[in-house]
């Protein structure tokens, strides 16, 4: 088996924990339909390009208008993690229909509205949007602890996906998919797939020690995933080699 084609036997996405509360509405049964988951141009949602420009634009609307008119009326922040909500939805939908530059599509635009809905808040630990928008008058309704927990939840979700449909591709980016998982760990430190799918990141961008580090804490958490396993078998046969060069040339 190619090394690669390991990865796509594990495509699906990182299932999303909802909270223990016990009032679960229509934000919550949304998220829960979204945990099935297993060109050259701008505008093609598989390029960087693609993210940095739709970014832009979701910011100049969401956030740096609400400064320059504070009486205009925006979205209302359950407004916009709704709307999160369903494009994560779709993008789950895409990637069952192996449509997956669409599913990147779907997953960015569910990402930029959860990143408007943190300027829209103030939220600045947390906002990726070059700074901070202020509140219109009268102050913004917040967002329940449980709805907080479905956005952080949800942004895990899709960048858990995006890797995965990055990994699907004809020609992987290997360094995209790198990112997005490093995002998942940052903030859930023990993601099963995001560990294995940073060590396979590292392992095909030729950064072995990197990779077997991942690969032995997803190992941690699946002891007996044999696409872990195998990995980490090719990543000690590159890194011996790698010695035992480095032994002929003294």
């Amino acid at each position: 088996m190619h090394p690669s084609r390991a990865v796509v036997q594990d495509g699906n996405a990182s299932t999303v924990v909802l909270g223990s509360g016990s009032g679960r509405g229509s934000v919550s049964r949304l998220l829960e339909q979204s945990n099935a988951l297993p060109a050259n141009s701008s505008r093609d949602p598989a390029r960087p390009e693609y993210y940095h420009n739709q970014q832009q634009k979701h910011y100049r609307y969401h956030g740096s208008s609400l400064m320059r008119d504070p009486g205009q009326r925006h979205p209302e922040p359950a407004q916009l993690l709704h709307r999160a909500l369903e494009f994560k939805s779709q993008g789950t939908q895409c990637y069952k229909e192996k449509k997956y530059r669409e599913a990147i599509g779907k997953y960015h635009r569910a990402l930029l509205d959860m990143k408007a809905l943190h300027t829209l808040l103030g939220d600045q630990a947390t906002t990726m949007c070059p700074s901070s928008a202020e509140r219109p008058p009268g102050g913004t309704p917040g967002l329940s602890e449980e709805q907080k927990e479905v956005v952080e939840n949800s942004e895990i979700g899709c960048y858990n996906s995006l890797a995965a449909c990055l990994l699907q591709m004809e020609l992987v980016n290997y360094e995209r998919v790198k990112e997005y998982c490093l995002k998942v760990l940052r903030k859930e430190g023990e993601n099963f797939k995001a560990l294995y799918r940073s060590g396979v990141a590292y392992y095909h961008l030729g950064d072995y020690h990197k990779a077997l580090h991942y690969l032995k804490e997803a190992r941690k958490q699946q002891p007996t995933d044999t696409n872990v396993i195998r990995y980490i078998q090719l990543t000690e046969m590159k890194l011996l080699r790698s010695a035992q060069r480095q032994e002929e040339a003294l």
